[in-house]
């Protein structure tokens, strides 16, 4: 058992790091997730001027260590498209800090809105692949779940967190540890195999198509059936009836196995069918499609609208409290920022010289400089006589004082307003305000 390295606290370390705080060349701008044995943060490597996921394990008493250790040693034996890779790793401040690519979104986040079914098809053959290629290597993932796999951009998905990944040797001994929503019966008795690995790809790719998790006894049909056999043909189905049987031995063998079935089947998976009212006019565009084309050429330059929102994939800018296509509140959330930071509040992209987060009233931020840096956005002053800092349109907070922007932001060049909230809003294409999610009349 190695030892830990002189210096490093063997105690939880509970203090979470803060936005603009830095460790080593990196510089946290918010935080992604937060679990029992690790925080994970979206950093800014100051070296080589790119985003990455920093993972820095909480607890680094020896088992913690050991096993945060083997998680690294594992994947950069593993060079694949569809596996995540770890940039770098190292002790930095009495902290264990894994660099790693970074992403847009998980899987697991990606489920919460619809997805077509060539794109589900397409994202399927990605996570079988990624497994597959593990498989070749003699690895075990142990944790196969839709958290687990994270999304690029491209639809590119790639299979992370090997912090339970076993090497299958002659004699494996292994603990039951993974996700019990999508563990394979053995492995929950501590014996993992490689049929382990197909039986969680195959709950996680019914999820995918069917919209439901199978539960146990998992016996046929599972809840949601009826909506796999609509949009799958029966050779998918057969493929992943095989992977969910309860006994590994008449299962895949492999992961290896299991996409050889699945290249075979993939190409007689139904096309979706086109919703009804959304025609195509000719060229394979949508009605909605067609609409947002229209409403870019109009408006991007205007509201910055440079992201698509997380449900319906409609235009949207950061600035927007709501998409005024669908509804949902923070559209934006998972985007990348063209901001260098990020408010760990609410996500959105904040510039560093900034006391405040504009949009969300977020805390106040780590004092990082005192310099103010000139932005041609600015284009308005805060209305309190003490402050009268810069304002970008549609701030809801001054970023200098925190005072409330009392005063309506209209839209360049255009008269239509929100009925509730009197910001200017885009009547002829919006179904919602999207500064205060009011329904738009178009009458």
């Amino acid at each position: 058992m190695p030892a830990v390295p002189c210096g490093v606290n063997s105690k939880e370390q509970a203090a979470l790091l803060r936005a603009r705080q830095k460790i080593g060349k990196y510089r946290i701008l918010s935080r992604i997730a937060s679990g029992p044995l690790a925080d994970v943060y979206t950093a800014y490597d100051t070296i080589h001027r790119s985003r990455v996921a920093l993972k820095i394990p909480k607890v680094l008493d020896h088992v913690g260590y050991d096993e945060f250790l083997h998680e690294v040693q594992v994947a950069v034996r593993l060079h694949h498209p569809n596996i995540l890779s770890v940039i770098n790793a190292e002790f930095i401040d009495d902290h264990f800090v894994i660099a790693m690519e970074l992403g847009e979104q998980s899987l697991a986040d990606r489920l919460e809105k619809r997805i077509a079914t060539a794109r589900a098809i397409d994202l399927a053959g990605q996570a079988i692949a990624g497994l597959a290629h593990a498989h070749e290597h003699r690895i075990i993932h142990c944790d196969i779940k839709p958290e687990n796999f994270i999304l690029f951009p491209g639809n590119r998905l790639k299979l992370a967190d090997f912090g339970f990944a076993k090497i299958s040797l002659r004699t494996l001994k292994a603990s039951g540890s993974g996700t019990i929503d999508y563990i394979a019966p053995e492995q929950a008795m501590g014996r993992p195999k490689f049929q382990s690995d197909v039986f969680s790809m195959g709950l996680v790719i019914y999820r995918l198509f069917s919209g439901k998790l199978p539960e146990w006894p998992f016996e046929w049909p599972l809840k949601g059936y009826d909506k796999l056999t609509s949009r799958v043909r029966p050779e998918f189905v057969a493929m992943l009836r095989k992977a969910i049987q309860l006994d590994p031995g008449k299962r895949y063998r492999n992961a290896i196995e299991m996409q050889a079935d699945f290249e075979a089947s993939k190409s007689h998976a139904r096309r979706q069918k086109r919703s009804r009212g959304k025609p195509s006019n000719g060229n394979g565009s949508t009605w909605q499609q067609l609409r947002w084309r229209e409403f870019q050429r109009e408006y991007r330059s205007l509201l910055g609208t440079r992201h698509q929102c997380r449900r319906c994939e409609g235009p949207v800018s950061e600035s927007m409290q709501a998409c005024p296509w669908c509804g949902i509140d923070h559209p934006s959330r998972g985007s990348e920022s063209t901001m260098p930071s990020s408010c760990p509040r609410c996500e959105r992209g904040v510039k560093n010289d900034w006391d405040y987060c504009a949009w969300c009233y977020g805390p106040g931020f780590v004092e990082e400089t005192t310099r103010r840096y000139p932005d041609k956005r600015y284009t308005r002053k805060c209305a309190n006589p003490r402050c009268r800092g810069d304002l970008m349109p549609f701030m809801r907070y001054c970023p200098w004082c925190r005072t409330k922007v009392r005063k309506p932001w209209p839209l360049p060049g255009k008269r239509n307003r929100c009925k509730s909230c009197d910001w200017g809003i885009a009547r002829d294409y919006w179904n919602y305000c999207a500064w205060c999610r009011e329904p738009v009349s178009r009458e």
